[in-house]
C-alpha cells in the first residue's frame, strides 16, 4: 500500500530486522499448546470460561487468563477451524465469535500499527513496513514489549474484522489536514489511550 502524503517529504523509517531474520512468518519459532481460561466464583459456580485457545507454551498461566478474559475480542470475530479456514453455519454464512488465538490478538494490533504506518508515509518502503510488522508481531508474543489496556481491547477491530461499532463521541486529529473531527464509528479510528486532559471546571 502507498499513499502519498505530507509525510512523503521525510524519507521514511528504514527498519532493520533483529530477531526474525530469514522468517517468513514471525510465529514460526514460537511453540504454542491449546489451554483453557475458567473464572469461578467461591461457590464453584462457573462466571467465565474459554476453552481451546491457542497460547505460547512460555506464557504463564497468569498471561493466558488475562488475554483470554481481557484482551480478546469476545464477539464478530470469523472462526476458523484447525487448517485456518472459516468455518460456516447451516446457512453458509461464517460463523462468528470470539478471538481464540493470541496470533489473531497480536496480528490484529502489528497489523493496524502498520496499516497506519503505511497510510502516512511513515516507513520507506514497502519491504520496511514488512519487517517492522514481523518484529513487532515477534515482540508481542514473546512478551518483550505490550501495550496498554486500551490498544488490545480497541486497536484493528475494524482492519482485522470489519467491526466498527456505534460512535463512543471520540475525536480525532487529521495528521494532514490538521482538522479535528469526530468519529464517524467506534474502531475505525479506536481510543488506544487511557489518560484524559480534562477541562479545569
Amino acid at each position: 500500500m502507498k499513499q502519498v502524503t505530507k509525510a512523503d517529504r521525510h524519507s521514511g523509517l528504514t527498519i532493520q530486522k533483529i530477531f526474525t531474520k530469514g522468517d517468513t512468518d514471525p510465529f514460526t519459532k514460537i511453540k504454542f499448546e491449546k489451554r483453557s481460561s475458567v473464572i469461578r466464583n467461591p461457590d464453584g459456580s462457573v462466571v467465565f470460561e474459554l476453552k481451546d485457545i491457542e497460547i505460547p507454551t512460555s506464557w504463564s498461566q497468569v498471561a493466558t487468563d488475562i488475554i483470554a478474559q481481557k484482551y480478546f475480542r469476545k464477539a464478530g470475530v470469523p472462526q476458523l477451524d484447525e487448517e485456518g479456514n472459516l468455518v460456516l453455519d447451516k446457512d453458509g454464512n461464517t460463523k462468528l465469535g470470539p478471538e481464540m488465538s493470541a496470533k489473531q490478538a497480536v496480528t490484529r494490533l502489528a497489523g493496524c500499527w502498520r496499516w497506519w504506518g503505511e497510510k502516512y508515509g511513515y516507513f520507506a518502503s514497502e519491504e520496511d513496513a514488512q519487517k517492522f510488522q514481523d518484529e513487532i508481531t515477534y515482540m508481542l508474543i514473546t512478551q518483550m514489549v505490550a501495550p496498554n489496556s486500551p490498544q488490545w481491547f480497541n486497536t484493528g477491530l475494524k482492519w482485522a474484522y470489519n467491526i466498527t461499532g456505534r460512535p463512543q463521541g471520540h475525536y480525532y486529529a487529521d495528521p494532514l489536514t490538521g482538522q479535528v473531527s469526530k468519529s464517524e464509528d467506534a474502531y475505525t479510528r479506536p481510543q488506544p489511550h487511557a489518560c484524559f486532559i480534562q477541562h479545569i471546571k
